[in-house]
């Protein structure tokens, strides 16, 4: 025995007009019908007729309650049509073309006589579209004003997937393989010490507003801006697995387009601007982190650590990635040779690549001239002070420089220089009626262990300073 399943749709219910006509109908039908038995039944009681004359007094009476019956029916369906029906419909009508789609839908004229309780009905209806079209209105001005303000302080793509979490802010952490860029400028904090701060701020904005659009023309995010420094991350959510080859051409035109932000702010009277870029790829936690009280968004991991690491390494206009991105990127990344690092807290030496292009389909070219690394034997004498942010944190040690690059010194010190860890330092001597002015410089991670000398980038320094220094540079080599 087969089963068919029941139908379970709903009938489509009659429409007003016909419930009350159907209504109205049988009632006055079974009321006439009453009143034509009872009218039979009295004639039987009391006249006695016979049956010929009781059956035309039926025929009579059918005739009767029939006439009454259309007359009423038709009376009643033109004063329903015209009163309550036609209202209705035009009012059902309206609705229909509302949740169809057509927001603009209003209510046509209702016919002459409409009665109050209708009319009342026609304007409450729209007064009630008007508030539902208002706050359609509002809510739609509200999302976009939060993902605007959202996208100044998160990346488009993180803002999106904030707002249409189920959780809200509280998104769930998930392990992604990513490219991590840390870019940092040289000399920022230095150069800001005797600045009015509205015009540093205003500087700052226009560097990273250039470099913000770049990252993002490669659908980079902005995890964070930490001062000078910025913090972007590719690959994520990004079903692309060419994140490295990405991050890299993103570093390399960040690098070519600062000559052209530097050249601008040159003209208001600031030193040039020099940025080194560090890129790594590994695998990070994704997600929301922090409390109910604080939360962020953004990635953790030892990749993250380890991109500043390089970074910490690079001298200006210099792009360097590790190993995990040369190998990523594969053989479109064109690089100088490889150098390694003693780093603090890892058991090997930390290897890193010069970037010098990358092939097609990207196909870029760092313009800027790579950093001399052999530098030139020069020994020059100074003293040195620890720095912690702006402060000096030490008294004065005694310093030799070994070697002179454009951007690094290999000196021998009194007191040991930790790699990462700030300084200022200034030569105590004038030469050709030049007296130098304080140089900032970083320690950075020994070529390897055991060494005697150590190694410092240059990260902030007086454009006379360096031209002196570079003319050194010059004569030593010639």
């Amino acid at each position: 025995m087969s089963v068919h399943p029941e139908n379970t749709a709903s009938p489509v219910p009659a429409g007003t007009g016909e419930m009350v006509l159907s209504g109205a109908f049988f009632r006055l039908l079974a009321a006439l019908s009453a009143v034509l038995i009872a009218s039979v039944l009295l004639r039987l009681i009391v006249q006695d007729p016979g049956p010929g004359a009781l059956f035309r007094h039926l025929l009579i009476g059918v005739f009767v309650m029939s006439t009454i019956l259309g007359f009423i029916t038709l009376w009643l369906r033109r004063l329903l049509q015209q009163k309550i029906i036609s209202p209705l419909e035009t009012i059902a009508a309206a609705n229909r073309r509302f949740s169809e789609g057509d927001l603009q839908a209003t209510l046509e004229k209702l016919p002459d006589g409409t009665p109050r309780e209708i009319l009342e009905i026609a304007s409450s209806r729209e007064a009630m579209l008007r508030m539902i079209m208002e706050i359609s209105d509002e809510r739609l001005r509200l999302v976009g004003f939060i993902k605007k303000a959202f996208g100044l302080y998160l990346s488009d793509p993180i803002a999106e997937e904030i707002l249409s979490s189920p959780n809200g802010p509280a998104v769930s952490g998930r392990r992604e393989n990513v490219t991590i860029l840390m870019a940092d400028l040289r000399g920022f904090t230095a150069m800001s010490e005797d600045r009015d701060p509205a015009e540093m701020v205003h500087l700052l904005n226009r560097y990273l507003a250039r470099m913000s659009e770049i990252i993002v023309s490669y659908n980079g995010i902005i995890d964070e801006i930490i001062g000078d420094a910025i913090l972007a991350v590719f690959g994520i959510g990004d079903a692309k697995e060419d994140h490295a080859q990405r991050a890299t051409a993103c570093a390399i035109d960040m690098q070519n387009a600062l000559p052209a932000v530097s050249d601008e702010i040159a003209a208001d009277g600031y030193p040039p601007l020099e940025m080194g870029i560090g890129i790594n790829t590994g695998t990070v936690t994704v997600g929301s982190i922090g409390s109910e009280i604080r939360m962020k968004y953004g990635v953790v991991g030892t990749p993250v650590n380890t991109a500043a690491r390089i970074e910490a390494n690079t001298f200006g206009g210099q792009i360097l990635v590790g190993e995990e991105t040369r190998r990523a990127a594969g053989d479109a990344l064109r690089v100088m040779p490889p150098r390694s690092a003693m780093v603090k807290g890892l058991k090997a030496p930390l290897v890193f690549y010069s970037v010098a292009g990358i092939a097609p389909p990207l196909d870029r070219t760092l313009k800027t001239v790579p950093p001399d690394e052999n530098g030139s034997a020069i020994r020059l004498p100074f003293y040195y002070w620890k720095m912690k942010e702006k402060t000096v944190i030490s008294g004065s040690s005694y310093g030799e420089t070994r070697r002179i690059g454009e951007n690094w010194i290999e000196a021998d010190l009194e007191e040991p220089v930790a790699p990462f860890e700030n300084i200022r330092l200034r030569f105590e001597f004038c030469v050709d009626a030049h007296c130098f002015e304080y140089i900032d410089a970083r320690g950075l991670p020994a070529e390897e262990e055991g060494g005697t000398a150590y190694r410092l980038g240059i990260t902030a320094m007086d454009p006379k300073d360096r031209g002196v220094l570079k003319k050194w540079l010059r004569e030593t080599k010639h």
